[in-house]
């Protein structure tokens, strides 16, 4: 049966990973592809291939005629729906759609979907993990790193696991996971939406299509959530790091412990790997649909215990000198910052700044009070966070994060703790959060003994 967006005009907008998987996948069907990102060809990596496709090009910025010719829209998440262009096609009532939209509407497979301002990487890896453990076929990915649309090369998936963020509900339809959850809600990318309902607005779209036989996994602790999940149509299970519930996923503080359908099963604290209490969150939420979907408790615990983290998020790089130096490049908001801060002991010196993101550093001022002992400042965000924070304890600027490392070796104490946390996202100074990690990453493993304090 021939393909419905065969012989059919598809534009796909931005040029990064899921941009150029997309445009792969529109040539595989037959769609007459064109590539438009606002970047010159020299700032885009694969489009030699994209060239033998047949894909057409249009580069330097988005051709407002040629949108308006298309008989599709697809964007990547990175690009908003007030671009020109796409706001002119979307007027004239051409569909505009973003890749988890195309894909889930070719992919038949049972979907869980996961969204919040933190913990969406970590709880997305393991909860692919322990569907992967119980012998299921698992697509994870995502915001995470892997499109959406990279599954549909291989249709013989039991699950997909699907990191989401605001960006990518932003541009979806009929889209309708089986298992949504929301982990939590604080301030994070008013560089693009104007106010935080807007930024909550797009969240809650995980919910819109689902129906009574579909699940909302629920933060039972964040009163954001709790607001934002009032009206949905999908049947509640919460879960709480604060204490026991009478049905859902509780924590007793050594345990956490699941109660569902008159059951009870206790799983001890101590023997998880991962640390801090944002990530007992992200445990329990993890478990909660391979646990309704028929997974073995043990089976489900187990690969929770084995589970020691994501890269870049709150991976200890090095011991040196009794300071442990942690690499949290991937906290690129401010209710991050605060989850990581608040998990660690004794004093600590705080690595934070980057592209603006326009939220509240001040919300750190506590913390920043009571935990930090020296505060160092990068990027563009350095002057605000400095207004915000610089007078809360020693603090001063650094022109390179190679220069705040060696500024933290001099300054922090045997049985301190160095944090990069930037609280910020990396595109001012990095291609990515990767890269901002990996540079932090080796400039600790480069310093001598003798320079730690």
């Amino acid at each position: 049966m021939e393909h419905r967006f065969r012989n059919k005009q598809v534009i796909v907008v931005g040029g990064g990973r899921t941009g150029l998987a997309l445009a792969n996948y529109f040539c595989r069907i037959g769609a007459a592809v064109t590539l438009s990102d606002a970047r010159c060809a020299e700032r885009i990596e694969g489009l030699p291939a994209l060239r033998q496709l047949g894909v057409r090009l249009d580069l330097g910025g988005h051709s407002e005629e040629l949108f308006c010719k298309a008989d599709l829209v697809v964007i990547s998440p990175g690009v908003p729906l007030s671009v020109p262009a796409v706001a002119a096609a979307r007027s004239l009532g051409i569909p505009v759609l973003g890749e988890v939209e195309i894909a889930f509407s070719e992919l038949k497979t049972p979907l869980v979907g996961i969204t919040g301002t933190n913990g969406k990487s970590t709880t997305t890896s393991l909860m692919g993990e322990i569907f992967s453990a119980w012998g299921q076929r698992t697509f994870v990915g995502g915001n995470l790193g892997v499109p959406l649309v990279e599954a549909l090369e291989e249709k013989v998936w039991d699950w997909l696991v699907v990191e989401l963020s605001s960006f990518q509900l932003e541009a979806i339809a009929d889209f309708r996971p089986r298992y949504a959850l929301l982990l939590n809600l604080s301030e994070d990318h008013l560089d693009r939406y104007p106010d935080m309902a807007s930024y909550q607005a797009a969240k809650a779209r995980i919910f819109e299509n689902q129906g009574a036989d579909d699940v909302a996994v629920l933060n039972a602790e964040d009163p954001a959530v709790l607001a934002l999940s009032a009206g949905i149509a999908a049947r509640k299970v919460y879960f709480s790091s604060a204490r026991v519930l009478d049905e859902g996923m509780g924590c007793d503080g050594e345990n956490i412990v699941w109660r569902f359908a008159g059951c009870e099963q206790r799983f001890a604290l101590g023997e998880l790997r991962l640390q801090g209490l944002h990530n007992v969150e992200n445990v329990m939420a993890a478990m909660i649909p391979p646990l309704l979907e028929g997974c073995p408790a043990e089976t489900a615990w187990s690969a929770a215990c084995s589970f020691a983290g994501l890269e870049h998020r709150m991976a200890l790089v090095r011991e040196l000198g009794g300071v442990r130096w942690y690499n949290d490049s991937k906290g690129t908001n401010v209710g991050s910052v605060v989850k990581s801060l608040a998990g660690l002991q004794g004093q600590v010196t705080l690595i934070a700044g980057g592209k603006d993101k326009g939220g509240d550093y001040g919300v750190l001022g506590e913390l920043v009070r009571s935990k930090v002992a020296h505060l160092i400042f990068i990027g563009e965000a350095a002057g605000r966070l400095e207004q915000a924070l610089g007078a809360l304890t020693h603090s001063a600027r650094a022109a390179s994060l190679e220069e705040a490392v060696l500024l933290a070796s001099q300054w922090t104490a045997p049985g301190g703790a160095v944090l990069f946390s930037p609280g910020c996202s990396s595109f001012d100074m990095f291609k990515n959060f990767e890269q901002r990690g990996e540079v932090f990453s080796r400039a600790v493993r480069q310093l001598p003994e003798r320079e730690a304090v």
